[in-house]
């Protein structure tokens, strides 16, 4: 059986995800502080901001692993926070390098080793990878060193028979977008009216993506928008 590694599949686009996995046949292992609700969906508690977290998860994954079939890992797991460049402490950014870029890699030399051709590892940008917005600093860096991230896998692995990509959703129905704009019905029409479909993506449109690109060897290497064709301003 084919194996879905994720992290952070406890609720959102990650929950949408291993959904989706599972649908399709696959079996699912989440990692995240929170177990994933979906029935079916094996769960290992880490937290990723954690390196003793993670070294304690060193020690249980391997057994884990499917030993057949192939595995794609999915590199889901952020966090967003309210900073500027101006006033951002080290302390604050460590933690956010910690679980966005230091969890995947401790993640990557641990599963890779694993994976056999036909494989693939994704990874869950934003449409802030490649631009930026004001008040988002932290954020907005790491999911512009994702995209490095994705790129040297993508030239690292190449002849291995893997395959990779960056998708980058825009504002998507998840707790955490409902959070912000709870009770400022003015914040929601902004958000929606920064694509040309007027609404939020759902995160089971997210999951498609998700699942294609786990199947398409051809994007191996791309950075993929799915942002319902965000305005340009």
């Amino acid at each position: 059986m084919n194996q879905l590694i994720i992290t952070g599949a406890s609720s959102g686009i990650g929950q949408a995800i291993a959904a989706r996995f599972l649908a399709d046949g696959w079996s699912v292992l989440n990692l995240s502080r929170r177990p994933c609700p979906e029935p079916g969906v094996e769960n290992l508690v880490v937290d990723l901001e954690s390196p003793a977290s993670l070294d304690a998860l060193a020690e249980l994954l391997p057994g884990r692993i499917a030993a057949e079939g192939r595995i794609c890992l999915v590199h889901n797991a952020s966090i967003m926070r309210a900073d500027r460049i101006d006033a951002l402490p080290d302390a604050d950014l460590r933690a956010v390098l910690e679980l966005n870029l230091l969890s995947p890699n401790r993640l990557n030399q641990l599963i890779l080793p694993r994976m056999g051709a036909g494989s693939s590892v994704l990874y869950i940008g934003s449409t802030l990878s490649e631009k930026a917005v004001p008040g988002a600093a932290s954020y907005v860096i790491v999911k512009h060193a994702l995209v490095g991230m994705m790129r040297a896998t993508c030239q690292d692995l190449a002849g291995r028979g893997l395959h990779t990509c960056l998708i980058c959703p825009g504002f998507t129905d998840t707790p955490q977008v409902r959070a912000l704009i709870d009770g400022h019905p003015e914040t929601l029409t902004a958000i929606t009216a920064m694509n040309a479909f007027g609404r939020l993506i759902t995160p089971e449109e997210i999951a498609s993506a998700v699942a294609f690109a786990a199947e398409s060897p051809m994007l191996n290497g791309s950075v993929i928008h799915a942002n319902l064709g965000q305005r340009e301003r």
